[in-house]
């Protein structure tokens, strides 16, 4: 599916899943390189940026949250003119189609006149992307407070899951943003000569949002790591009371064993066996040192 947005002279087309003969139709309409073809056919999983005669070729990987629970990523092949921009990807992507919302309405009300060549549109792309990103960030924070709740709550053992995946979603985050750093810092001075000087100025601008995003990224996982330190804490804490009480319990019934043990062994000599009441006494011996244990251990508060 091919759409076309035009404003102020600076044409964007927007493909998604591009069919052979749509690329051939774009290369012979803007003149562009054939070799290029194959590599808006098939899925590439390395960013690049190169200038490829009178366009720029750039490729990034956005990352995107499902439900804070699931990890993808979103390819988009960036093919950036003087007066065009052409974008491909072989998925539906919410962000690039609220811009492109977004782009036509402005288009309509005549705003952002600032937008003269493809690099302006890259540039506004870009950050759109980039605020949906810290949007998305927002739902794993809000996750993790969740996580932090259920943990103080006394639920230590079912979040060791719970967080291990949130650790993965950030994990899996972080590193396909990662990749977009050297990518935008090579964007930079190929632009410039492209475009002009002013073009550094807005790519400084974006590499300022990118890295805000990435410092909330770095902020979630710094709390991630407290989070799951506490959560270990807490379950170390707890099994460690469950093996002492289960300790003491053993301490108290062992004499009790013991003693039984004794009096059951078959001998002619066994102290109290055969006197009225003797079952009463054994029961009795057996209560008053399990007692004593019990008062001992409370006394070193051992209990």
């Amino acid at each position: 599916m091919v759409t076309r947005h035009v404003r102020r002279n600076v044409l964007w087309i927007d493909i998604v899943s591009p069919s052979p003969a749509e690329v051939r139709g774009l290369m012979d309409e803007f003149k562009i390189d054939s070799t290029l073809a194959e590599e808006l056919l098939l899925p590439s999983f390395r960013p690049k940026v190169e200038k490829r005669g009178e366009l720029i070729y750039l490729i990034l990987h956005f990352p995107v949250l499902r439900g804070a629970h699931q990890h993808h990523e979103h390819e988009i092949d960036f093919l950036i003119g003087k007066n065009f921009l052409i974008t491909t990807r072989y998925e539906n992507v919410d962000p690039l189609h609220n811009f492109a919302k977004a782009f036509d309405a402005d288009t309509v009300l005549g705003k952002d006149a600032t937008i003269t060549h493809g690099g302006h549109i890259f540039i506004a792309m870009a950050r759109a992307f980039y605020l949906a990103l810290g949007a998305e960030s927002d739902t794993v924070r809000r996750r993790l407070h969740d996580i932090e709740d259920h943990v103080f709550s006394g639920d230590e053992r079912r979040m060791v899951a719970q967080i291990s995946d949130v650790g993965r979603v950030i994990h899996h985050f972080r590193q396909a943003l990662l990749s977009h750093e050297e990518t935008l810092n090579s964007l930079e001075p190929v632009g410039a000569k492209f475009f002009g000087a002013e073009f550094s100025y807005h790519m400084r601008e974006l590499v300022g949002t990118y890295e805000r995003v990435l410092r909330r990224l770095e902020n979630l996982h710094d709390s991630l790591d407290e989070l799951r330190e506490t959560n270990n804490s807490l379950l170390s804490t707890k099994q460690n009371e469950i093996m002492k009480t289960l300790t003491m319990m053993a301490f108290v019934t062992f004499p009790l064993s013991l003693i039984s043990s004794i009096f059951g062994m078959n001998t002619h000599s066994t102290p109290i066996v055969g006197l009225p009441g003797d079952f009463w006494m054994v029961l009795g011996l057996m209560g008053a040192l399990a007692l004593s244990f019990f008062v001992y251990f409370k006394y070193r508060k051992w209990l």
